[in-house]
C-alpha cells in the first residue's frame, strides 16, 4: 500500500495537500481506485456532443480484477487509449463522477471505498463502484452493436449528496 501522506510531517493525506501536478509517480498511480469505469467504451455523439457509456469493456480490461492486462504497453496496443494527465483529469467529461483523479483535480475529497482511505483494495468493489461482473469484451461485441449496450451506471454517483455540499 502508498504511504497515504505526502511527507513525514504532514498529518493529512497526499491528495488533499498536493496537486495533482505535484504527486509523485506512486502517489499518481495510487489514485487509480481500480473501477475500471474508464476502461468502459463509450459513443459520443458529434452533433450534439453527448457523451453514453456502453457496458462494453476494452478487450485489455480483466472484468475480474478490473485491472489492465497488459497496463504498460495499453497505448501500444490499444491506440485510442487515453493518456491521463493532470490536464485531462480536470478536461475529459467523461470521466465518471467518482473517479478519485477527477475528485482530487476538481478540490474534493475521496469517498470512504477508495483503497487509500479504507485501506481495502476490495472495498470499491464492495461500495458497487467498480465494473466488475458487469461488463461484455470488446473483443465479443462488433463496433456497429455497441449502442445496443448503453447503460446509464458508469456515468452515476451513488453516493452523491443531494442539495448544497
Amino acid at each position: 500500500m502508498v504511504d497515504a501522506q505526502s511527507d513525514s510531517t504532514s498529518p493529512e493525506p497526499f491528495w488533499r495537500v498536493l496537486s495533482l501536478e505535484e504527486m509523485s509517480r506512486e502517489q499518481w498511480e495510487s489514485l487509480c481506485d481500480g473501477c475500471a469505469r474508464c476502461c468502459l467504451n463509450k459513443l459520443e455523439y458529434e452533433d450534439t456532443g453527448e457523451i453514453e457509456w456502453t457496458e462494453i469493456a476494452c478487450r485489455l480490461l480483466d472484468d475480474e480484477t478490473c485491472r489492465c492486462t497488459d497496463y504498460d504497453n495499453r497505448h501500444e496496443r490499444v491506440p485510442d487509449c487515453v493518456a491521463l494527465t493532470p490536464k485531462a483529469a480536470r478536461e475529459l467529461r467523461w470521466l465518471p463522477p467518482t473517479c478519485a483523479y477527477r475528485l482530487v483535480g476538481e478540490g474534493h475529497d475521496l469517498y470512504w471505498w477508495h483503497p487509500l482511505v479504507s485501506g481495502d483494495p476490495d472495498s470499491v468493489h464492495l461500495a458497487g463502484i467498480s465494473v466488475r461482473g458487469r461488463t461484455l469484451s470488446e473483443r465479443d461485441v462488433p463496433v456497429s452493436l455497441f449502442d445496443d449496450h448503453v447503460v446509464a451506471w458508469p456515468a452515476e454517483d451513488p453516493f452523491a449528496t443531494t442539495g448544497s455540499e
